[in-house]
């Protein structure tokens, strides 16, 4: 196979940059490579505006001489080049201060096993195909309804990676993965009301994205139905998350127990660990395996084995999200997190997103969020939204141009219910997501 070919030569490079690194006067070095292909072509008003080709391929190393670290990296893989980023990078850590903490991952932690997790299913990059799926997308939505008059495009990508890790512990190991998108956002208007959505699917295996016709049809439905946008009152209320967005909740979550957010204390979950921070009846499950998972990986990007954790267990906080570097600034030891989360799965209680809004009642789905209005350190929470206003469990009118405030430690304790209804296009995955209430300001 053509992928394990480039694999095993990505692995012969990786050798000999670490090879060298040790020759040269390092004490332990690590090394990554990725050669990527892809294709990304775009539509507007149904006529082709981008068509993008790329072939990348880099090598980073980083080499520690005793505790002292030096890094470079290059896109020239010729030997000449290779052999002169490798001195570069002893040349600066002989220059930099040593730090105890500094040096790659502990042996005990490496990966030795790397599991099979079904991550690449090539097809031909063949940019005409992916000029047809993206202007079948875009003329579905146009010719949805008359209300849709413009189109800021549709896009599609296919993207066929490689990635080697590798240390002087002795693990060199890689995988192929591949990735596909197609997207298409569209605008309305109503008179002088103009309002602007999308919709996308992304997964693993090009057959198995939502048809184009789809794509464009929900981002028309998605678009017509801001039209009519208001203004709401300021009020103190239930919000509803939906679950398009709320993974975005779950990550202000992982920011928190992120180890470089800990160790430098800058969250609000410092100490946390043991302490009840969801309701209890909400779990967090990190499964790294999943096949076909969009945020699968055998290992992190120290090389260090990812497995199954409980991240939350009965609303308890059981782990931080550690590095080697935060682990060990911070006495503990690193599980598998250089490079984020792998597939976070959200327990549900079990509603339909119907059955949600029933018991909310009256209150605010929010559908759109803005700004970054978000302090890990302290929780406080404080965005642009735009939603649906809700009474009597019943959508009433779309609803723009608000803000919503809260403090993070006080929203996740205040978690009423997670709809059954996953959104899966994604490292987290989680249903909408029920508060019992939040300060809303509007007009």
């Amino acid at each position: 196979m053509e992928s394990e070919k480039q694999l095993a030569e990505i692995q012969n490079v990786v050798d000999d940059a670490l090879r060298l690194a040790l020759k040269k006067g390092a004490t332990a070095a690590e090394a990554s490579m990725s050669k990527v292909q892809g294709i990304a072509v775009s539509s507007r008003m149904k006529e082709v505006e981008t068509v993008e080709f790329t072939n990348d391929g880099g090598l980073g190393i980083a080499v520690f001489v005793g505790q002292k670290k030096g890094s470079a990296s290059t896109a020239d893989l010729s030997p000449e080049a290779l052999k002169l980023t490798v001195e570069k990078a002893v040349e600066i850590a002989k220059y930099t201060n040593e730090d105890e903490c500094a040096g790659i991952a502990d042996k005990e932690f490496i990966a030795t096993e790397i599991p099979e997790l079904d991550l690449y299913h090539p097809i031909e990059l063949d940019t005409q195909a992916g000029i047809k799926l993206a202007i079948e997308s875009e003329t579905a939505g146009l010719d949805y309804d008359s209300k849709i008059v413009n189109s800021d495009g549709a896009s599609y990508n296919a993207n066929l990676g490689v990635r080697v890790y590798g240390n002087t512990h002795g693990i060199n190991a890689g995988y192929a993965s591949s990735r596909y998108n197609l997207s298409c956002v569209l605008i309305a208007q109503d008179g002088d009301d103009m309002q602007r959505n999308y919709a996308y699917t992304i997964g693993r295996e090009a057959h198995k994205l939502d048809v184009p016709t789809i794509v464009g049809k929900e981002a028309a439905k998605e678009t017509l139905s801001r039209l009519g946008a208001q203004k709401i009152n300021t009020a103190k209320v239930p919000v509803l998350f939906h679950r398009d967005i709320a993974s975005g909740l779950f990550g202000h979550f992982v920011s928190a127990i992120s180890g470089g957010s800990l160790f430098r204390q800058s969250s609000f979950l410092l100490d946390s660990i043991g302490t009840k921070v969801f309701p209890d009846w909400l779990t967090i499950e990190e499964k790294p395996h999943l096949l076909k998972g969009l945020a699968s990986s055998p290992f992190d990007n120290e090389g260090v084995r990812t497995e199954d954790m409980t991240i939350v267990d009965s609303g308890v906080l059981q782990h931080y999200l550690l590095t080697s570097y935060s682990a060990r600034k911070m006495k503990l030891k690193t599980n598998g997190h250089a490079g984020g989360i792998h597939n976070w799965l959200v327990n549900s209680t079990g509603e339909t997103d119907q059955e949600l809004l029933q018991k909310m009642g009256t209150g605010l789905i929010v559908t759109e969020l803005m700004g970054q209005g978000v302090n890990i350190v302290n929780g406080d929470y404080s965005r642009g939204a735009a939603g649906f206003w809700v009474e009597n469990g019943i959508i009433q009118y779309p609803v723009h141009e608000i803000t919503i405030a809260g403090n993070l430690q006080d929203m996740f304790n205040n978690i009423v219910a997670i709809g059954a209804e996953t959104e899966v296009r994604g490292s987290i995955q989680t249903g909408s997501v029920l508060i019992e209430s939040m300060q809303v300001a509007g007009a």
